[in-house]
Order: C-alpha cells, then sequence, then structure tokens
C-alpha cells in the first residue's frame, strides 16, 4: 500500500504498493526536491502521492539520484521541469554533475560500492543513504555488475564517521 510518512516538517518519504525504491521529498526554501523517483511501476502512486501535498510533477525543480539502478530511476519521465543531479560515475555527461549542485545544506558523500556512482546526502542530521546503507545496519547488494565489496567496505567506514539521527534508506524492512 502507497504511503506518505513526514520525517521532519519540510521532509516526507514516499512509499510504494509495488517494489521500487523509497522517494524522499524535501522542500527546501522555494525548491522542491525529490531524492530517487522509484520503479517504472510506481508512477502513478508518486503522482497521487504527490498530489496528496498539493504539488504536480512539474512542481519538482531538483531531482537527486542516489545512483543508476532502474528501481531508483522509474519515474525520471514524469519530471519535465527539474534539473536531474546524479554522480558521473553512474550516469556520465547525461546528468548534470552532483558535485556541482549548489544546495550549501546538503553534504554529499560518495560512497560506491553498490555501484560505482552510489551517493549519499547528509541534509541536518538527516543521512539519505540510497542502496548503501539500510536500516538495521544491513547493506545493499555488492553482487551486481558495477558494485564492488571493497568499495562497499570503504563507503560504510566513511559513514561510520558521520553523526546523523534520522536514517532514510533507500528500501524499507
Amino acid at each position: 500500500m502507497a504511503m506518505i510518512t513526514k520525517i521532519k516538517s519540510n521532509v516526507w518519504r514516499f512509499s510504494f504498493s509495488s517494489f521500487g525504491s523509497y522517494v524522499y521529498l524535501i522542500k527546501l526554501k522555494d525548491k522542491n526536491i525529490l531524492i530517487d523517483t522509484g520503479s517504472p511501476e510506481n508512477i502513478v502512486e508518486l503522482e497521487n502521492d504527490l498530489k496528496k501535498l498539493n504539488l504536480s510533477a512539474e512542481d519538482i525543480n531538483i531531482v537527486i539520484l542516489t545512483h543508476n539502478h532502474w528501481d531508483h530511476i522509474g519515474g525520471i519521465t514524469l519530471f519535465l521541469n527539474a534539473e536531474f543531479y546524479a554522480s558521473k560515475k553512474d550516469f556520465g555527461e547525461n546528468l548534470k554533475d552532483i558535485h556541482k549542485l549548489n544546495i550549501p545544506e546538503f553534504k554529499i558523500i560518495d560512497t560506491p560500492g553498490h555501484s560505482k556512482g552510489g551517493i549519499c546526502i547528509l541534509y541536518n542530521d538527516i543521512l539519505f543513504s540510497g542502496d548503501t546503507l539500510f536500516n538495521r545496519g544491513t547493506i545493499g547488494r555488492t553482487d551486481l555488475p558495477g558494485s564492488s565489496e571493497k568499495e562497499m567496505k570503504e563507503s560504510l567506514e566513511k559513514l561510520s564517521k558521520i553523526k546523523y539521527k534520522i536514517l532514510c534508506p533507500g528500501h524499507g524492512n
């Protein structure tokens, strides 16, 4: 069942009835920012969830993709007005370089392992961890093309030094 969970006054998580990643909405100043877009099967639910928050796909200004896997990028076709940011290591020149995203409140952390260009985003005390780190200390798969157990270990070591209160992973349970 689709669900909207309010994480903070300006942060929401969308979860869907069919398989796909969580999608996060952050309202920051005059910008509506999405982290990931779910899988192609989630598109209708995502549109409906945005409507429940009085938004449409056209109202999204920025989409940040944590990595280039189908269950995180499946809704990109919805967001015609958005600027897309991601790691060059996963997306090449197709999207804007995540390290050129000019949002001082966001700290971008390169976390390869699940994919070559995996990233996490630290926003205040919230860590958006994509498929690098999940609740209860589980981690993203490293047996996929482009993934690396060695890089994942290094990324997890890097994350272990970061202070945050709320983990917002790419998938739950």
